[in-house]
């Protein structure tokens, strides 16, 4: 699972109850170390443990960077002091989760000790004056299953934020000529995003492939594994180019500090090494390296922010929308010449030979059914958006290479936005429903949400807990 560190930062004001603050941020210490969240703490910086006065948050912030938190947790133990904890908020510039435990019943005296949620309204409009994206879980207690899940659903936008924001892809070689399509503006990509690329010729892959088979015991380990895990349909020759492959790509990734990689797929590899990298592809994703074809940089995005949102649990599929169902209206094929993670098929996977090319490396077999998130990062014209929505594999004819045939709401109006923009016919799929996490999420990386049914109410009663 991916790690991720939260900043505890309980707040309280002085005119409310000093103790029951105390009593509340260390009851939710003690949830969340029940839930296995790892956080810093700030009790060494006072002696309460709680913000609230402005000197210490120059403290906190120099610890919390100190420590590279990911996200911010910020509970209103009581009402809050709104104006320290959004001073704090803006200077990490990480996802913020404001919450407070829900307010007990007044005293027989009329007293109230805390007034939380009243804290949390005025810290809400503060952290928006200080132009500060925020994630609210709902004003609950600390043994309600929204906090439970709110708090869960909260790492996993930190994990996408944190790797959008770190990513560096490995693009070996151009794009193939003919794939218009999937051109980029690597300094926008930058100076938007942070996005790097490393890109290398392909001479220097094959170099490296060579270096691999030379050295040899890496390549041995993952014959090893495919012979285990695969049915192999092309021959020993063969088969070890494509080992070669996947070790030499792994190598030139670590090499160049990348956390992805978008390959020219064909067709200068085949002539240099005689195999399509499909396979390759598919025990690189496998391990949780995402490897994307035909140089398709923003798939690559969508990739790592897929297999973040998911909390590295779940594989993601990098996919072609292909055809219609030819007997479900609102059925698609998604389809591709191999490069999905083995524990995405439903069958044991074969390596063999692809649709449309003659050289071996291609992965045949049908991914599992099941309730999956579809997504696509793109943009053109200076805008970027994610489109994202919910689809379940259905029954479907048998096709060439790994696929799964899906359903949707709506096919056509799903149609419509794959064409009218800024999208492409290149998808990534996960077993796992994430729609709520990766929109949360995009309020973070400066993107547009882009939901293709609509959902939107739906999603935020979700995130609201309800």
């Amino acid at each position: 699972m991916a790690k991720v560190v939260l900043g505890f930062a309980p707040t309280r004001r002085s005119i409310f109850s000093a103790p029951d603050a105390i009593k509340y941020a260390n009851l939710t210490r003690e949830r969340l170390t029940e839930l296995g969240v790892e956080f810093v703490d700030i009790t060494d910086i006072n002696e309460e443990g709680l913000l609230y006065d402005d000197n210490d948050r120059i403290k906190v912030a120099e610890k919390f960077k100190a420590a590279g938190v990911n996200g911010l947790f910020l509970p209103h133990c009581n009402f809050g002091t709104e104006y320290v904890v959004a001073r704090l908020a803006r200077e990490l510039n990480v996802p913020v989760l404001l919450w407070g435990p829900r307010d007990e019943r007044p005293d027989e005296n009329g007293i109230r000790l805390r007034d939380s949620q009243c804290g949390l309204f005025a810290t809400g409009k503060v952290l928006r004056r200080f132009q500060v994206p925020f994630t609210y879980m709902t004003n609950c207690r600390l043994t309600d299953p929204e906090f439970e899940r709110g708090v869960k659903d909260f790492l996993a936008v930190c994990n996408v934020v944190k790797v959008f924001r770190n990513t560096r892809i490995l693009q070996i070689a151009p794009r193939p000529f003919d794939f218009w399509s999937t051109m980029c503006n690597e300094g926008e990509l930058l100076e938007k995003f942070n996005i790097q690329l490393s890109p290398i010729p392909m001479p220097e892959l094959v170099d490296a492939i060579k270096a691999a088979k030379e050295e040899g015991t890496e390549v041995a380990k993952v014959l090893d594994y495919v012979h285990c895990n695969m049915c192999v349909a092309i021959k020993p020759d063969e088969m070890e180019n494509v080992a070669a492959l996947k070790v030499a790509m792994k190598n030139l990734a670590t090499k160049y500090g990348c956390n992805a990689i978008a390959i020219q797929c064909w067709n200068a590899l085949q002539g240099e090494i005689g195999i399509m990298p499909c396979a390759a592809n598919s025990l690189l994703n496998e391990e949780g390296i995402p490897v994307v074809c035909e140089t398709d940089i923003h798939g690559a995005i969508t990739a790592v922010m897929v297999e973040a949102a998911g909390m590295d649990e779940a594989r993601g599929f990098f996919a072609d929308w292909t055809v219609r169902h030819p007997d479900n209206e609102n059925g698609e094929l998604l389809q591709h010449c191999g490069p999905w993670p083995i524990s995405v098929a439903k069958e044991k996977p074969t390596i063999g030979y692809p649709l449309a090319f003659d050289h071996p490396g291609a992965v045949e077999a049908e991914a599992k059914h099941g309730e999956m998130t579809l997504c696509r990062f793109d943009g053109d014209n200076g805008e970027y958006s994610l489109l994202l929505g919910n689809a379940k594999g259905v029954e479907g004819p048998y096709t060439k290479g790994t696929y799964v045939w899906i359903e949707v709401e709506n096919l056509k109006r799903l149609e419509d936005k794959i064409v009218c923009g800024p999208y492409i016919h290149h998808c990534v799929g996960i077993h796992k429903n994430v729609v709520p996490v990766l929109y949360e999420a995009c309020k973070y990386i400066g993107i547009k949400p882009d939901l293709y049914d609509p959902i939107e109410e739906e999603v935020k009663a979700y995130i609201r807990g309800e």
